[in-house]
């Protein structure tokens, strides 16, 4: 797989920028971190809990009206694919059925308006998550090290609600060559056409990621992982994208906060 996955988009404006925006009606793109009730220093070892209770606590934190603060964003790469695959759980293949395996992540996102320093829910914007599995392949492409045309696993979209709620259940993911730990999201919004849209990166803390792949079968990859400090787009502002992971039962769960201000 090519360790060039391509370089950073956008910048993080400076606070005058920011609230100049918050106060006008441009396009700009904001995002916020999950309030306090889901962020916190990561730990595989915490209290567990099911994976219901915890993804429905995630779900119902973010509700609450995240503060706008900007962050950039970050290149789509090569590997995304428009497949128009509406669902919430991604794990499986469709083509054949095959679940992918891998630890359990569960995946909250809300969706806001940034509109005059405050934020809404935004309801019916498109949202699509993708990423390579455990062992770093992705779906649907062509790459030096794998040709996996026509399947379409660990790729989907929701429609957010009306408080501008998605949720994904999907796998922690993988590595490969070059890259840092990662998954993509791209955010279409029903307030313009279909070529307008944000586009992202999501990153995990290394010291729990190294946690996570001591287990099957992450543990099959070896060494040789790039960290987030050696990834050129994670340096151009992951650290505003890491997600908050906590244990959920025998998997995980993660809730994360986006503003955009349309």
């Amino acid at each position: 797989m090519s360790d060039t996955d391509d370089a950073p988009v956008g910048r993080i404006l400076t606070r005058r920028e920011i609230l100049a925006l918050l106060g006008g009606s441009g396009a700009a793109l904001f995002a916020a971190c999950a309030p306090a009730a889901v962020r916190g220093t990561p730990s595989p070892t915490s209290a567990t809990a099911s994976s219901t209770a915890a993804s429905t606590a995630a779900a119902s934190a973010i509700v609450a009206t995240p503060n706008c603060i900007v962050v950039p964003a970050l290149t789509e790469g090569p590997y995304f694919v428009d497949e128009k695959l509406s669902r919430s759980d991604i794990r499986s293949d469709p083509t054949d059925g095959s679940v992918k395996p891998g630890a359990a992540l569960t995946l909250a996102l809300n969706i806001s308006r940034a509109s005059s320093g405050a934020c809404s829910g935004l309801a019916g914007a498109t949202v699509d998550v993708w990423h390579c599995d455990a062992l770093g392949v992705y779906s649907d492409a062509s790459d030096p090290g794998f040709n996996t045309k026509g399947s379409k696993f660990l790729r989907g979209y929701q429609t957010t609600d009306s408080g501008g709620n998605v949720q994904f259940t999907t796998i922690y993911p993988g590595w490969y060559q070059g890259r840092a730990v990662h998954i993509h999201f791209k955010i279409r919004t029903p307030a313009t056409n279909a070529s307008y849209d944000f586009t992202s990166q999501f990153f995990f803390d290394d010291p729990f990621t190294d946690q996570v792949y001591a287990q099957a079968p992450y543990s099959q990859k070896g060494s040789g992982r790039l960290r987030d400090s050696g990834d050129s787009i994670y340096t151009g502002g992951g650290d505003k994208l890491l997600l908050p992971v906590t244990k959920s039962g025998s998997g995980y769960a993660a809730a994360f906060a986006i503003g955009l201000a349309i």
